[in-house]
């Protein structure tokens, strides 16, 4: 008999939590802003779900949209995220740290694993679909296994899971049990099936949500609260030093 497959699911609220754990979630995925493909969630969020279900929690640290070569705040807030979600009792950490050309970042990624340690009970590391977009996937593969990374999370390089079945299914051959590989990417009840026999993983990890509205905001449907709408995976936003210096040089002379 087959062992059982791990059920992976991203979750972005502690009612999320136990809608999945009601359901059969083994492991969850804690995100917020899915919409941009999944950012550090809040700390309110993290306890929050600690509280309400006994199920292992991998914290997402990703201060931002676009790639992930970050500056030296934006990783300086990863690692302030990390501890705090330690303190709080996540059972793991998922993150991906890349240099600009795309390779892993050794010596950050090492930095953030000494944290790890110092948490002194054990704790899941996840090298999440930044691991899609190295320069070399088989080196990088090699690299996060002498980290002592606990998992990678992968799409096979594709855009689904499904399509990057070869890639994945090359992957576990190349792990060969030093490090875990979990497929995902756009992974559902009609293909996950498919997925795990095409590429012989004993875990997923999916996205599953069905459209709920919240009326609160009908009395005004002109209004949009978003800033804008992110339209590839290499830009992000950054604040404008000199766009903002100028708009302050008009609002002292109008004072």
């Amino acid at each position: 008999m087959n062992s059982k497959i791990l059920l992976e699911i991203i979750v972005a609220s502690s009612d999320d939590a136990v809608a999945a754990c009601a359901g059969g979630a083994d492991r969850f995925e804690v995100c917020s802003a899915l919409g941009l493909g999944g950012l550090t969630p809040s700390l309110g969020t993290v306890k929050a779900i600690k509280e309400a279900v006994d199920v292992p929690a991998m914290c997402m640290l990703r201060p931002r949209e676009g790639g992930m070569a970050y500056g030296e705040g934006e990783f300086r807030a990863m690692l302030l995220d990390a501890e705090l979600f330690l303190e709080a009792g996540a059972d793991g950490l998922v993150f991906g740290l890349l240099t600009p050309d795309g390779d892993v970042d050794l010596p950050r990624c090492r930095e953030l694993l000494q944290l790890v340690e110092s948490a002194g009970r054990p704790v899941q590391t996840v090298f999440h679909r930044a691991f899609d977009v190295t320069s070399t996937p088989e080196v990088a593969l090699e690299q996060l296994v002498d980290l002592g990374i606990t998992r990678i999370l992968t799409s096979g390089r594709a855009p689904t899971a499904l399509e990057g079945a070869d890639e994945i299914k090359k992957n576990v051959e190349q792990a060969r049990g030093r490090i875990e590989i979990l497929p995902g990417g756009e992974l559902d009840a009609e293909c996950v099936e498919k997925a795990v026999q095409l590429t012989g993983v004993d875990q997923v990890h999916l996205y599953v949500t069905r459209s709920e509205r919240d009326r609160s905001t009908v009395n005004n449907p002109r209004i949009y609260f978003g800033a804008f709408v992110p339209e590839n995976e290499f830009d992000c936003r950054v604040a404008d030093e000199r766009e903002i210096a100028q708009i302050r040089k008009t609002l002292d002379r109008s004072a």
